[in-house]
């Protein structure tokens, strides 16, 4: 069979203005004006919170599963810096870029739902003040540290742009002059990439620990922060998996199915240890009585773990892991299960007594669809001005239109 060989990332090109970006830009119109009015008169007329529920929609979407779904980079980092197998370098840089404008909207999303959101430029400031014993803190921090973080990972992609170029002669000096000191410094920085997301995802965890009997005993369980990290994890490389197949269909560019198919074999590993902690934990703590009840939560609970397992049960059919239909049907179940999980835990098993309910206002669910309408934006414009995206295009292949076959590449 031939072998692909991967090209240098380059822009990928195109026009940006198109009808799907027009439509998204519209949403993402819609959900600034929707902030502004939020940010005058407050979180009562715009969000269904309350003294119950103090948090809704926008952390349990765009922070506690937003963060997840950008753990692409940090998952594929495991991989590649730690387990040091370098045939998923070429995953790298999508990953990366899909990490940083989540982790963006992520800490958009806790701006927006906090009520004195002007003393956000304090907190780093007035360090005296922190509570050292708060599990929010340290979340906050870390999340916000960690754009930080991704942010100068990705800066000498997007700098290359202009290092060669004539474009500007001002940011082809800067880019000079960047690039090799980027370079110097970026084991650091890979190192604290790695630190990070591993303290904030374990401890959003450990924040809902103090929700205590507010939470459902099937989810409730002092192993949460374990079972937050691993569900991360597994959720980076299914949406590395996606991202790369919708990236290269769109674009017209080879698949790289060997390379994507050993991403989710690392998944496997992930989400059997996942499974396996999670129902131990369960008999351990005496609630097998409340996974076999015949209740809306016990209902709740096997759909999560049916999703665990049907795309376990995808992966390890090893006939059909070069296919990619099928390699995108499992990553696919792979979000959805940790996504479940995830939102089930911070909102719809958390029950803060009798008297509260929940449910998002519009504008909260037009925010919501409009930011993420907004970062896949980002995503489309970055990736066509600049050199994130790898693989061939060969030649006769549609400009426009996503070829549907292609040369079988070698297994890696």
């Amino acid at each position: 069979m031939t072998r692909v060989e991967h090209s240098p990332p380059r822009p990928v090109g195109g026009e940006i203005w198109t009808k799907p970006f027009k439509v998204m830009a519209v949403l993402f119109a819609i959900a600034i004006g929707l902030l502004i009015w939020r940010f005058f008169v407050g979180l009562g007329p715009v969000t269904g919170l309350s003294d119950g529920y103090p948090w809704g929609l926008w952390i349990a979407f765009e922070v506690v599963v937003g963060t997840a779904l950008a753990t692409g980079g940090y998952a594929v980092a495991i991989l590649v810096y730690i387990m040091n197998n370098g045939k998923y370098h070429p995953l790298v840089r999508p990953a990366l870029l899909t990490s940083a404008l989540g982790y963006t909207m992520g800490v958009i999303g806790v701006v927006i739902d906090l009520g004195r959101y002007w003393n956000v430029p304090w907190i780093p400031i007035r360090f005296w003040e922190w509570n050292l014993n708060s599990v929010l803190l340290e979340v906050a921090l870390c999340i916000a540290l960690y754009v930080f973080v991704l942010w100068i990972e990705v800066s000498p992609f997007l700098l290359q742009r202009w290092e060669k170029s004539g474009e500007n002669e001002r940011l082809a000096r800067f880019s000079r002059w960047a690039i090799p000191r980027l370079k110097k410094a970026m084991p650091w920085i890979i190192a604290l990439g790695l630190l990070l997301p591993t303290m904030h995802q374990s401890s959003l965890g450990s924040l809902m620990l103090l929700a205590g009997t507010k939470i459902h005993p099937l989810w409730y369980t002092p192993m949460l922060p374990l079972l937050f990290l691993l569900s991360c994890i597994a959720m980076g490389y299914a949406v590395v998996v996606l991202e790369g197949m919708t990236t290269r269909t769109a674009f017209g560019r080879l698949r790289e199915t060997p390379v994507q198919a050993g991403l989710t074999r690392a998944a496997v590993v992930v989400m059997a240890l996942f499974v396996v902690a999670r129902l131990a934990d369960i008999v351990i703590r005496g609630h097998v009585a409340d996974m076999i009840a015949l209740t809306p939560m016990s209902a709740l609970f096997w759909t999560e773990m049916a999703l665990f397992v049907v795309a376990l049960v995808l992966l390890l059919r090893r006939k059909e892991q070069y296919d990619r239909g099928h390699l995108f049907r499992a990553a696919g179940f792979m979000v959805l299960a940790g996504t479940l999980y995830r939102f089930s835990t911070f909102l719809i098993a958390f029950n803060p007594g009798e008297g509260w309910s929940y449910f998002p206002a519009i504008p909260e669910l037009l925010i919501t669809v409009g930011l993420t309408a907004g970062e896949i934006m980002a995503y489309i414009y970055i990736v066509k001005r600049f050199p994130i995206v790898g693989g061939v295009k060969p030649k006769g292949w549609p400009a426009t239109a996503a070829p549907q076959t292609q040369p079988a590449p070698a297994h890696s």
